[in-house]
């Protein structure tokens, strides 16, 4: 009979490694961890304890403020989740910067502290990772990963470049997008603007901008 894999004591951070799902519980429930980022795939975990600066904080706001203030002016119904663990049990799990549940039809995950459980739930329909100093991963792994959890639409916003890049995904494939699908074909182009625009402007003064932009569209 085989033995068991070893038990992990200790794990690199920032980089995908073998692991059973009980180990990941082990790191992930790890209350000294708790500044950590989490993501199981199918035999392979990463943590990434990298410090989040300026920059990735305020990019992050910015985002959100485009796409809640987006769906606000086109009534579109939205539900905004910051900083989930999603979980489908033994299989992954991921922790993005920002997730969304868009549609009339959407569920709302309970009010508590657990992870969403995708076992019981559909998985948001966008998720948005921020990446200042993960974006080979994030554009890479993580995008198979929400690809197999079955969300439908994913960007990363790439804070060096000021870009955002956007991709339409299914089970089988992916493909880059300029217009948002999800979100009644939303222009890339106006978010990068906007995250353009916060290096020398307020947040105040991006969200008037943003609000006589868009009723105007």
């Amino acid at each position: 009979m085989a033995n068991p894999p070893p038990v992990l004591q200790t794990v690199p951070t920032d980089t995908w490694v073998a692991a059973a799902w009980e180990d990941f519980l082990t790191f992930a429930d790890d209350p000294n961890l708790v500044s950590g980022r989490f993501y199981y795939d199918e035999g392979c975990m990463r943590i990434e304890m990298s410090p989040v600066g300026s920059a990735h904080s305020q990019d992050n706001s910015i985002v959100s403020t485009v796409i809640v203030l987006y769906a606000a002016i086109k009534n579109i119904a939205i539900k905004e989740l910051t900083n989930p663990s999603l979980r489908k049990a033994e299989i992954r799990e991921a922790q993005p910067d920002i997730a969304y549940y868009v549609g009339k039809k959407l569920r709302f995950p309970p009010r508590n502290n657990a992870p969403v459980n995708l076992n019981e739930l559909d998985p948001p329909t966008l998720v948005v990772e921020v990446a200042a100093s993960s974006l080979e991963d994030d554009t890479n792994r993580k995008q198979k990963l929400y690809q197999r959890m079955g969300v439908q639409e994913y960007w990363v916003v790439d804070v060096n470049a000021g870009k955002v890049i956007a991709s339409c995904l299914n089970q089988t494939q992916s493909h880059f997008i300029r217009e948002s699908q999800v979100l009644l074909e939303l222009d890339i182009n106006l978010v990068e603007e906007a995250l353009k625009r916060s290096q020398n402007e307020d947040d105040g003064a991006i969200s008037r901008w943003l609000l006589v932009t868009l009723t105007q569209q």
